[in-house]
């Protein structure tokens, strides 16, 4: 019922509210967060991170980057993001040294040292990608409740910051990007970096690393759920079904509001809002 309740909120949503612009069948639609402070929430995501703030019905807030958004719900959070599912969500930046000063100034706790992926040298918080590459460095911090953020320098990128990625770990990521392809239409990136594996939804990486033991459920922790945003919802729901992905609530059309949803959950207990419509909402 609460993510129902969500959804229908969301018909009073600001008119700068859909900022999801990558075209596809399935792209990126938002991050939904558990906060035990909406405001220290806002304090990382808009005052340090720089998204845009907005709101919806009844003053709700949310948080606007190019090709996501970020949804708070007013609960404890049962978890952070490391150990779950989900270890993390990444942002790139143009320019990475004066976001992470702003980091550190505003008391937030850099744990790029023993997060940073190889053997990636360190430097004052940031790690240094060698070569000519588009990334040119990688920092990683730690926000309310839990929050895990990677940071990833792409000087030739025109925005300041924008939505990259979504890192799942689990003890099979061969098989955990083989159901992202086969149920999303990910396209797979060949070869690994620093035993990380990847494939691709339109303005959306999604990252696979190992772990040495099953990790929890998104669901109640800092990072609940993840979103997709899908053209013809109700069919695509269907075939998600004929082929056995597990429904936490089924296909549902909300036509107030033109806006259709469904959740599914992963088979490593990743859950994710479907939605169609959601870049249309004024």
């Amino acid at each position: 019922m609460r993510a129902f309740i969500a959804v229908l909120t969301l018909a009073a949503a600001t008119p700068a509210l859909a900022q999801i612009y990558a075209a596809g069948p399935v792209v990126n639609g938002h991050h939904h967060f558990n906060a035990g402070d909406i405001a220290e929430h806002q304090r990382f995501w808009v005052d340090t991170l720089g998204g845009r703030a907005g709101t919806f019905a009844g003053g709700r807030q949310i948080v606007i980057f190019p090709e996501a958004l970020i949804f708070m719900r007013d609960q404890d959070p049962t978890g952070g993001m490391i150990g779950s599912s989900v270890n993390h969500v990444g942002l790139s930046v143009s320019n990475l040294r004066p976001m992470v000063d702003k980091l550190v100034a505003a008391g937030y706790t850099m744990i790029t040292e023993s997060q940073r992926p190889g053997n990636l040298e360190v430097v004052d918080n940031i790690a240094v990608v060698p070569g000519t590459g588009p990334v040119s460095g990688l920092a990683y911090v730690q926000g309310p409740d839990g929050i895990k953020v990677e940071l990833v320098e792409m000087k030739a990128q025109t925005q300041p910051v924008v939505s990259h990625h979504i890192h799942f770990f689990g003890q099979d990521p061969a098989a955990m990007r083989a159901w992202y392809i086969e149920n999303f239409g990910a396209v797979e990136r060949p070869g690994s970096t620093n035993g990380i594996i990847s494939a691709d939804l339109p303005g959306l990486g999604l990252s696979f690393s190992p772990a040495d033991s099953p990790q929890a459920p998104t669901i109640g922790r800092v990072l609940d759920h993840i979103g997709f945003e899908v053209q013809g919802l109700e069919a695509f729901a269907l075939g998600l079904a004929a082929k056995g992905v597990e429904f936490s609530r089924p296909f549902q059309r909300v036509d107030e509001i033109g806006l259709s949803i469904a959740f599914v959950v992963d088979p490593w207990g990743t859950t994710i809002e479907l939605t169609e419509g959601l870049r249309e909402v004024r």
